[in-house]
């Protein structure tokens, strides 16, 4: 409970340092209209037509059913992937021999592209949300056992002996010592599975489903309406962000306040 309130306290001040990246999103804006101006509506619609597309499609229900739809297809997910892939991460960096064996079967996973998950995925689960969740899972569970397993793996013995010497507890150790270097492997890799299962999510919906961000996409392809493609792009741009950086940034500046 102290830890959230301590994160609710701090957020403000969390909000405040933003403002690098806030520029860096004027620039980006920036770049785009100088790209409207050069390639016409056509290839790039301005920042000015798209936000007012984004606000008049934000309005449809049916909009906002499939943002939901994509949305719970990604983070049913994610978080399955990081449920099974931290735990068997953590499982295979405790084991050498466990390690040794899960290598291969991780490179297969992460070597063999999303497409082919996606086709395979249609043939065992048809035009279902299975289909997309299974892709989700199996695009991002490889970042996450990675993470896991780099954590558990480059524990200092040095740390470990020092903290046997002067008896410290258990629940010091994992508190002070365990928690704080398998957090600062995991929780990047948390991150950029969360990314890849939006890009994921709406890569599989195009092509294998008549609901969801990726459907609509599809439909906007169809009739040549880039505006209205580029309005879905930031609504899970702007979805994956809000998750990002307002819940999962101020927890992580918590936990890893011992670095400063």
């Amino acid at each position: 409970m102290k830890f959230i309130l301590k994160i609710i306290k701090d957020f403000p001040s969390y909000l405040w340092s933003g403002w690098g990246s806030i520029s860096s999103i004027f620039l980006f804006f920036a770049l785009w209209d100088l790209g409207n101006q050069l390639y016409g509506n056509l290839i790039l619609p301005s920042p000015k037509e798209t936000i007012l597309t984004l606000i008049s499609i934000i309005t449809n229900d049916e909009t906002i059913t499939n943002v939901l739809i994509t949305i719970k297809r990604a983070l049913i997910g994610f978080f399955i992937s990081l449920i099974i892939g931290t735990f068997l991460g953590l499982l295979a960096g405790l084991f050498v021999t466990t390690s040794m064996m899960s290598r291969p079967i991780v490179t297969i996973l992460v070597g063999m592209p999303p497409i082919a998950w996606i086709v395979l995925a249609m043939i065992w689960f048809g035009m279902s949300d299975m289909t997309v969740i299974f892709t989700v899972i199996v695009a991002s569970f490889p970042i996450i056992f990675v993470g896991a397993l780099q954590g558990t793996r480059t524990l200092e013995g040095d740390l470990k002996q020092m903290t046997d010497s002067f008896n410290l507890s258990f629940k010091m150790k994992m508190v002070d010592l365990y928690f704080p270097h398998i957090f600062s492997y995991i929780f990047p890799s948390w991150i950029s599975a969360l990314g890849m299962s939006w890009k994921i999510v709406v890569m599989a919906e195009l092509l294998s489903s008549n609901e969801g961000i990726g459907a609509s996409l599809a439909i906007a392809r169809s009739q040549l309406d880039t505006a209205t493609a580029l309005a879905l792009v930031v609504i899970m741009i702007g979805s994956l962000l809000l998750i990002e950086y307002l819940i999962l940034e101020p927890i992580k500046r918590e936990v890893e306040a011992w670095r400063n």
